[in-house]
């Protein structure tokens, strides 16, 4: 993995984390328990579990919350803003942290390409039409990071393209996403314990890829 340092940085401040988890997610209630906010319910419930609040910091686009792993220094993330401007998060967000380089930043997001219930952990690659992930992009100035892709699957048509991302699943659907996002936070624990090339070995075996 080439080593990076964020575009505009600016100067740096703060304890420094080793790594970065971020999970993308709109905003409001509305939304809450949508497939679009499969990446951070998965960084929420993962926190959860490591006894952390995810807090808003002054002058902060984010909630976010720092746990020690053994991989070291571990903040969790979830941007406040919409997500077509998830992008706008990083750049105060890396600067608190002091993350030194982007091979310590991994983003986990809903992907119509993955069937529901299958995970992929890759670093870098194209954008696949994610809004989340094309301002990340634009704001680092690079697609050299790590993704954690949930599969949400494609909508039955093209019309129902917007309801199928935005709108919460009832019923089975609603409970087999919940196992999902169990499933993503269970993968984002492996980057916890072990580097990324090993998570990514774990993951992609364990769902088939």
């Amino acid at each position: 993995m080439a080593l990076r340092r964020p575009r505009d940085a600016g100067e740096r401040r703060g304890s420094p984390s080793d790594l970065v988890l971020l999970g993308l997610a709109n905003p409001g209630t509305q939304y809450e328990g949508s497939r679009h906010n499969v990446g951070g319910d998965a960084v929420r419930l993962l926190a959860t579990r490591h006894g952390a609040k995810l807090v808003l910091e002054s002058r902060q686009r984010c909630m976010s919350a720092t746990i020690t792993a053994p991989v070291g220094r571990v903040t969790l993330a979830v941007p406040t803003t919409f997500m077509n401007e998830s992008g706008a998060a990083l750049p105060p967000l890396l600067r608190r942290v002091s993350l030194s380089d982007l091979s310590g930043l991994v983003v986990a997001h809903d992907e119509l390409d993955l069937e529901p219930g299958r995970l992929r952990l890759k670093w870098g690659g194209g954008l696949a039409g994610h809004n989340g992930l094309r301002s990340i992009a634009s704001v680092l100035g690079t697609q050299d990071f790590g993704r954690l892709r949930i599969g949400v699957g494609k909508p039955p048509t093209k019309e129902q393209g917007a309801d199928w991302v935005l709108r919460p699943p009832t019923g089975a659907r609603k409970t087999a996403l919940a196992s999902d996002v169990a499933a993503a936070a269970d993968a984002l624990e492996e980057l916890l314990s072990v580097p990324f090339e090993e998570a990514q070995r774990r993951v992609n075996a364990a769902k088939g890829e």
